[in-house]
């Protein structure tokens, strides 16, 4: 799905903002699923970023793909789904970001920015499940890197689970990963193993994101130093009865 946006709603956005360490991932407003751009407590303005998400898809418990679209609802992106899902999922292309040398980011290749002390091309990929799928998660179309559950969530914080992690749709050695970029976003990454394994604890009786990141060689090594990918994978514990 390509936002109906323009990529001139853009135009006169504040390039200041590293883009690296933010995510998407997709939480409820208001009854209502919303797709989120931050890191830690800062939520974003996802509505200026819309034109930026290349595809945004449902999936059944099956993993058939379900219509799914993102439209802009006021100050936030909502994801409207043509039927039952257990999965939301977006793509984004967040472009060249360069760091100058007095610390401010720009959206833009060593092209423009020639003395940047770090030029990169970020992504961000999201995965929401949003019920219990009955088949395990495949490689999702489009999600360059990805992270897949091995086992059932579980339903109670401080519990372990084990993920995967693929990069191009094959086990990577030696991703980051953090078990939640909403509530500590500031945490030692822990790393996946030979096989793209990485067991983390839940950290919180609700919402939960976990992520990953992982760095590779440049499409365009004349404008960044390398191509950043960060994929997410969120869900819900449910809390206690009131």
């Amino acid at each position: 799905m390509r936002s109906a946006l323009t990529l001139a709603a853009l135009a006169g956005f504040a390039a200041t903002i590293p883009a690296d360490a933010h995510g998407i991932w997709f939480a409820q407003r208001a009854k209502q699923t919303a797709l989120i751009y931050g890191i830690g407590a800062d939520d974003l303005d996802m509505v200026k970023r819309l034109p930026l998400i290349k595809a945004a898809s449902g999936y059944d418990a099956s993993w058939q793909p379900v219509d799914t679209a993102l439209r802009a609802a006021g100050p936030i992106v909502l994801a409207e789904a043509k039927g039952s899902t257990v999965a939301l999922a977006a793509v984004m292309d967040n472009g060249n970001w360069t760091k100058a040398p007095d610390g401010k980011w720009h959206n833009a290749g060593r092209d423009k920015v020639p003395d940047a002390v770090r030029a990169e091309h970020t992504y961000k990929y999201a995965v929401h499940l949003t019920g219990q799928p009955t088949k395990p998660m495949p490689a999702l179309p489009g999600h360059t890197l990805q992270l897949v559950p091995l086992e059932a969530i579980p339903t109670e914080m401080g519990k372990p689970l084990k993920l995967r992690v693929l990069f191009q749709g094959k086990p990577q050695a030696g991703v980051s990963v953090q078990r939640d970029l909403v509530t500590d976003p500031d945490q030692e990454p822990q790393k996946t193993d030979a096989d793209g394994v990485v067991t983390v604890t839940i950290r919180n009786q609700g919402l939960n994101v976990i992520a990953a990141t992982y760095t590779a060689s440049p499409a365009e090594p004349k404008l960044v130093d390398h191509d950043e990918h960060l994929a997410t994978l969120s869900f819900v514990l449910p809390h206690a009865e009131e």
